[in-house]
């Protein structure tokens, strides 16, 4: 039997008994395979591709169809992709700094395309000749907006506004001269009794007593209309 690929990566699969004397070159280039899988960052230069460009995994080759992060650069007009071949199933991290918005087709399913300047996260199905392109997230850039109920994290009013929390409305605003009092003083934790009095006991605790001045207060007041 053969050595065969598999199908999403392009990864040799040495037959028992093959490449006696030489599997290890095949075992590193594989090895390089996986490492462009899974970490890769590659420039995808459209400058020579017009309007397509393929998008390629070859098998036992790196290939730049392979790259996890693919960085789109220098598009001279909008530009579709072609994820190629058509049953290899692929996730892509893409940042496109093309200068032109470029869509991603692998079949006759669905497309995505991602607008110049914008980043995106995008799947292809390997679904064959109907092969589907879907987006996770078409502008990574706008997942915070007010527009999303979050909030535009670029102005704090607007924030606060989509926060529920906004100053004068919301809640009040701040005032220097209450936080300097109530850092001053222990505030009691409970209500008094009707005809009690807020007192301080001179170290900042203030508490609810019982007036022992209330009938003089009252007595000057009937007499001297104080």
């Amino acid at each position: 039997m053969p050595s065969t690929y598999t199908t999403n990566g392009g990864i040799e699969k040495i037959a028992t008994g093959e490449q006696s004397g030489t599997w290890g070159d095949t075992t590193n280039l594989n090895l390089d395979i996986l490492d462009r899988i899974t970490n890769g960052v590659g420039t995808i230069d459209l400058s020579g591709s017009g309007a397509a460009h393929t998008l390629q995994t070859i098998d036992g080759t790196l290939s730049d169809g392979m790259y996890k992060v693919l960085l789109l650069s220098g598009a001279t007009e909008a530009c579709t992709i072609t994820v190629s071949p058509s049953d290899a199933q692929k996730l892509y991290f893409v940042n496109n700094a093309s200068g032109y918005d470029c869509t991603f087709t692998q079949g006759l399913g669905s497309n995505v395309t991602i607008a110049n300047g914008n980043t995106g996260i995008i799947y292809c199905d390997g679904g064959g000749a109907s092969a589907a392109v879907t987006a996770v997230a078409e502008d990574l850039s706008n997942l915070l907006v007010s527009t999303n109920n979050l909030s535009d994290v670029a102005s704090a009013s607007t924030s606060r506004t989509n926060l529920g929390v906004a100053i004068g409305s919301d809640v009040l605003a701040y005032d220097a001269n209450l936080q300097t009092f109530v850092s001053a003083f222990t505030l009691p934790t409970s209500d008094g009794t009707t005809g009690q009095v807020l007192t301080t006991d001179g170290g900042g605790t203030l508490s609810f007593t019982t007036s022992s001045d209330r009938g003089f207060t009252i007595a000057m007041s009937i007499v001297f209309g104080a």
